[in-house]
């Protein structure tokens, strides 16, 4: 079930008695809840977190009848809390891992009327590691038959809903200004539609602009190297002088935006040779060796893997020594090093 399916079934008062909502994105889990609240008055909500309450509280509310609303929500966070830690039964084939999901699976045969239930597991995605995390969250709600799954927003799927958004708000924004808050926020939806909001009070009426996401924007001028980045992934001369021409303008000091792009193409490299396959497999790398790394960082390193091939990596690793070594030089001209070391990767 998508969430447009799901808030099409409860705007027509047939929502199913409990939805598992599988995933870590948060824009579409934000709508849903958003949507259902709005449904109910506001002394028909309830909710509960599993790290601190059982999963047979929960149900014995929903049991519970309310003298005060004919209709009630019942919201339960970090609902993987109730999973069991051994990994006794993890391999069983159509068996829940522990007999702890029993109470959900009696709840569901006889649901209370008008109470709807939505458990929300949004620690592990979909790809990698988690993969196996998350079909045993799965596997102890196989109970619940309606599942969302919450999955990340590609770059283009992210854009269009940036234009939704732009719509809904009415704000007005440059194509490339809307390209670079997508590229800025690692197409993270949920952030774009916050920015998009505060721009929408800073506008007044005109038109946002490439400079103004620069200003406004939290990690505008790291996303401005990152867009050096994908220009050069993408063998594209011209948006490349451009991203080198918006850092210059910047003030940006030049041999510490190489040393990014060093940090970045190495990061990026050590991700191709171990073979990682989702933003979060890089996330759990790096961590494990020690490498800081966050979310919208790791979105960069596995965008940039996607971009280059490994030979290309070792030789942009190259490129970005000569450039550091020519930046060395006594009074180089930073801008005329640059340009030669992205005339090198592109041409």
């Amino acid at each position: 079930m998508t969430a447009a399916q799901l808030l099409a079934r409860a705007q027509k008062k047939a929502a199913p008695p409990a939805v598992l909502l599988l995933g870590p994105e948060a824009y579409q889990r934000r709508r849903i809840k958003t949507a259902l609240l709005a449904t109910l008055p506001a002394d028909a909500f309830t909710q509960y977190d599993l790290t601190e309450h059982s999963l047979v509280e929960v149900l014995d509310d929903a049991r519970s009848l309310s003298l005060f609303a004919s209709e009630r929500l019942i919201w339960t966070v970090n609902a993987e809390a109730a999973l069991p830690r051994t990994r006794v039964e993890e391999e069983g084939e159509g068996e829940s891992p522990s007999g702890n999901a029993t109470p959900l699976a009696a709840y569901l045969k006889g649901p209370t009327p008008g109470t709807m239930l939505v458990f929300e597991a949004i620690r592990f995605d979909f790809e990698g590691d988690d993969k196996r995390k998350q079909d045993r969250v799965r596997k102890f709600y196989a109970a619940i038959g309606d599942v969302v799954e919450l999955r990340r927003f590609s770059a283009s799927e992210a854009r269009q809903e940036a234009e939704v958004l732009l719509r809904r708000t009415g704000l007005r924004m440059e194509p490339d200004a809307v390209d670079f808050l997508v590229e800025a926020l690692a197409a993270d939806t949920a952030r774009i539609e916050v920015e998009i909001e505060k721009l929408a009070l800073f506008a007044q009426g005109r038109t946002i602009g490439v400079d103004d996401i620069s200003a406004l924007v939290p990690e505008a001028r790291s996303a401005t190297i990152f867009a050096l980045v994908n220009a050069l992934g993408r063998r594209d001369r011209g948006r490349a002088l451009e991203a080198l021409d918006t850092l210059a303008r910047e003030g940006e000091y030049l041999p510490l935006a190489l040393a990014f792009l060093s940090t970045q193409f190495r990061m990026a490299l050590a991700a191709w040779e171990a073979a990682l396959k989702s933003p979060q497999q890089v996330m759990v790398h790096f961590t494990r060796m020690g490498v800081p790394m966050w979310q919208s960082r790791a979105d960069q390193v596995y965008q940039t893997m996607g971009k280059f091939t490994k030979p290309h990596l070792e030789r942009a690793i190259g490129a970005i020594y000569a450039a550091d070594k020519n930046l060395r030089d006594a009074r180089p001209d930073d801008r005329i090093v640059m340009e030669h070391f992205i005339l090198q990767l592109v041409g």
